[in-house]
């Protein structure tokens, strides 16, 4: 069964955050190195799109959308409760989304995943990724190599060009990222790429 299927079977054939039943689509939850069933869930064009917009906690109006997560909050998937959980620290400056983050519990590991992405971090705190151009990163990008690396530890050669979809930053230092060369996820300095 597709991956699709299956998260329209789990979510009864509705978005997983917001309950509409049009435009739905897969959304693989970032950093993610697996994705799959555990690793994803079902959403409508409305929350992905605002989920993967970088301005989301400074657009006011589109904050109204996401008062829904009272209800989807309570997941017991745990990709829908990472999500939840990212959303509402980047609202966190709405009364009523403190509210909610107030009430949410999460289990060590599922807390690790969801600030795996830096959403609860002041925006003077956060480390900030930028390319061989300068232009930020931000996970889940794709970036191309623009020169052949040897990975260390292997006879591996990264090629010039080639590309690397889905990457996860090193929280605790811009110059690192990691990607994956074909089956082998490797850590890779951002001077030697640039996004797509």
């Amino acid at each position: 069964m597709r991956l699709f299927e299956q998260l329209r079977e789990r979510s009864g054939g509705q978005c997983e955050l917001c309950a509409t039943t049009n435009d739905l689509k897969v959304y693989e939850v970032p950093p993610v190195s697996t994705g799959g069933l555990d690793g994803s869930l079902l959403g409508c064009e409305t929350c992905i799109g605002q989920i993967e917009s970088r301005n989301l906690g400074t657009v006011t109006a589109d904050a109204n959308h996401w008062r829904c997560l009272n209800d989807s909050m309570w997941s017991e998937h745990e990709a829908v409760k990472v999500v939840v959980w990212r959303i509402l620290s980047r609202l966190k400056s709405e009364g009523w989304s403190q509210d909610l983050l107030d009430m949410m519990y999460l289990e060590d590991d599922t807390l690790k995943w969801a600030r795996a992405t830096g959403e609860d971090e002041e925006e003077a705190e956060k480390i900030i990724h930028r390319d061989v151009n300068g232009v930020v990163l931000q996970n889940g990008d794709s970036v191309v190599l623009i020169k052949d690396l040897k990975v260390k530890g292997s006879s591996m050669v990264a090629k010039q060009g080639t590309a690397l979809r889905r990457i996860s930053l090193d929280r605790e230092n811009a110059e690192y990222i990691e990607g994956k060369v074909g089956p082998t996820q490797i850590v890779i300095i951002t001077k030697y790429v640039k996004k797509i």
